[in-house]
């Protein structure tokens, strides 16, 4: 007999203010199926699924903000406009009517995008200093002026502020992967020799003034989450902060400007980030003892087969049992190293898999796979 598992993800929960009805978080998921960057009755239903099946808070696809050159795709939603805001009220009205939570994840790609990519084909790339991922100089990426960057922060300001209006439980800060926000946390990109340059709490301005500004907009009772990752799509072994130290000075700065919760992005929900420090706790568990925020942590729970690690004697490539994972897991919350988990993959392909967890019938989930996620709604 399959042993229980999932009690403690399936605790309902507050987040800040917000009262979830599960541990688990929806991790965002890029779908590009919102014609023209307008989310329609497919986009809402989608989202509307997974509330229904258990999901305590979703965070949507990464969204655009008002900028030319914020996404790579015309299918890409929009958070701006009064078609797409009308197209995200809905979804919200179908989230809530299910009986879940949701909020936005407000995003620019940055230089990730390509020069004559859609929608705005001739809007160039940004970048804090014209260089690439793999950090070379690339004359069509745009270096941004100081004005240019201080529009950002009041674009990304505006978008909270038109979550709050259409009724979202709060929003997320994309600040991971490689894309704008982190590429002026990471030093490879950013060789900026102003406010927004330099060492790690320099590096980290133009965050801080993102949640600044944001938190300004939506006043302070509204949840603000922030993502980050020490990876980039470029490069999986990247750091941003080669121990706990350097950690607290990057992420010290948007916790007095006002982030609530870190969504801190890992490939594999149970390493050690710190070996040399700690040989047990996680990026998740580093970030809520630096910072003393609540976190959510992130990483191949749901799945039998984790993301491939660069390293050829980690042996968890192998196939793994789901319940040794979400065992794991479950520990780590009791022992308080972190709060939430979030699932991505799983839900893309069993909207039901918290509900089946509550059964104790995982078995019965439909497994994702890449072939799976092209069919998936």
């Amino acid at each position: 007999m399959t042993e229980t598992v999932g009690h403690v993800l399936l605790e309902e929960v507050s987040m800040k203010n917000v009262q979830l009805q599960s541990r688990i978080v929806m991790a965002p998921m890029t779908r590009v199926f919102s014609p023209d960057g307008v989310p329609n009755e497919e986009v809402a239903a989608y989202y509307r699924k997974r509330a229904e099946g258990g999901v305590g808070l979703i965070v949507t696809e990464g969204t655009a903000i008002d900028h030319p050159s914020a996404v790579m795709h015309k299918d890409i939603p929009r958070f701006y406009g009064e078609e797409s805001l009308a197209g995200w009220k809905k979804v919200v009205q179908e989230v809530h009517a299910a009986g879940g939570k949701i909020i936005p994840q407000l995003w620019h790609v940055g230089a990730a995008r390509k020069a004559g990519s859609e929608p705005n084909v001739e809007a160039a790339p940004i970048s804090p200093s014209s260089i690439s991922l793999k950090g070379k100089e690339v004359p069509k990426i745009h270096a941004l002026t100081n004005d240019e960057v201080k529009d950002l922060v009041h674009q990304f300001a505006k978008a909270a502020k038109q979550a709050k209006e259409i009724g979202f439980d709060g929003i997320e800060l994309h600040g991971a992967h490689g894309y704008l926000i982190d590429q002026f946390f990471w030093e490879l990109t950013n060789r900026r020799d102003d406010e927004y340059g330099g060492n790690l709490t320099g590096r980290s301005t133009f965050a801080a003034d993102i949640v600044r500004a944001c938190r300004a907009a939506v006043g302070e009772d509204f949840l603000i989450v922030f993502r980050y990752s020490q990876w980039k799509g470029t490069d999986y072994e990247a750091k941003l902060a080669q121990n706990s130290q350097e950690l607290k000075t990057l992420l010290q700065p948007l916790v007095e400007a006002g982030v609530d919760v870190f969504h801190c992005s890992t490939r594999r929900i149970w390493e050690p980030e710190f070996v040399e420090e700690d040989p047990d706790l996680t990026l998740a568990g580093w970030t809520k003892r630096v910072t003393g925020k609540p976190a959510i942590a992130v990483g191949s729970i749901g799945i039998n087969k984790a993301y491939r690690s660069e390293h050829e004697n980690d042996t968890r490539d192998l196939v793994v049992s789901i319940n040794e994972n979400i065992q794991i897991t479950e520990k780590k919350i009791e022992n308080g190293e972190f709060d939430y988990v979030a699932i991505g993959r799983s839900l893309l392909a069993d909207s039901d898999w918290p509900k089946k967890l509550k059964e104790n019938r995982l078995e019965d989930a439909t497994m994702y796979t890449k072939e799976l996620e092209e069919t998936l709604r």
